[in-house]
């Protein structure tokens, strides 16, 4: 007797009120989106690779201002900086005050980002795919109104 066989069959549960939650339908999303990502840009995290964007846009930006666009308290921050930087990643450099530090993208933190910028284009496309340019434009706007 195969292992199949051997298995009960999957019960299907009624969703409940589930589906007409916004955030249930929001963290499903997420969850997919997050899956098709692993799978395109391996080795590195959404929000790790958001962070870089962000140090890419905004050189020499300091801690504490990316930990506020990130929405993370600065203990946790230095953590994930650290990472960053372990990596090669990033580097940080004194502040003209003594007191910061300003974030800066290394050379290997450029060559990965341009990997990555690559990989998540076809992946956004991909993600989209199941959408007009007008539904993706109208979602982001959307999500930006929920976050904002």
């Amino acid at each position: 007797m195969s292992r199949r066989a051997e298995q009960p069959p999957r019960e299907r549960l009624r969703p409940g009120a589930l589906p007409d939650l916004i955030g249930y339908r929001l963290r499903l999303a997420q969850q997919a989106v997050f899956r098709d990502f692993a799978s395109s840009v391996p080795g590195i995290s959404p929000g790790r690779v958001g962070m870089l964007l962000l140090i890419e846009a905004n050189p020499g930006v300091t801690q504490s201002t990316l930990a506020q666009a990130v929405q993370r308290d600065r203990s946790t921050m230095v953590g994930v900086l650290d990472q960053l930087e372990a990596k090669g990643w990033i580097e940080r450099r004194r502040g003209a005050d003594r007191r910061t530090n300003g974030l800066w993208l290394t050379r290997a933190g450029r060559l990965l980002l341009a990997r990555a910028k690559r990989a998540i284009a076809i992946h956004e496309q991909r993600v989209a795919a199941r959408l007009s340019a007008a539904e993706r434009a109208r979602l982001l706007e959307l999500l930006g109104r929920i976050s904002d």
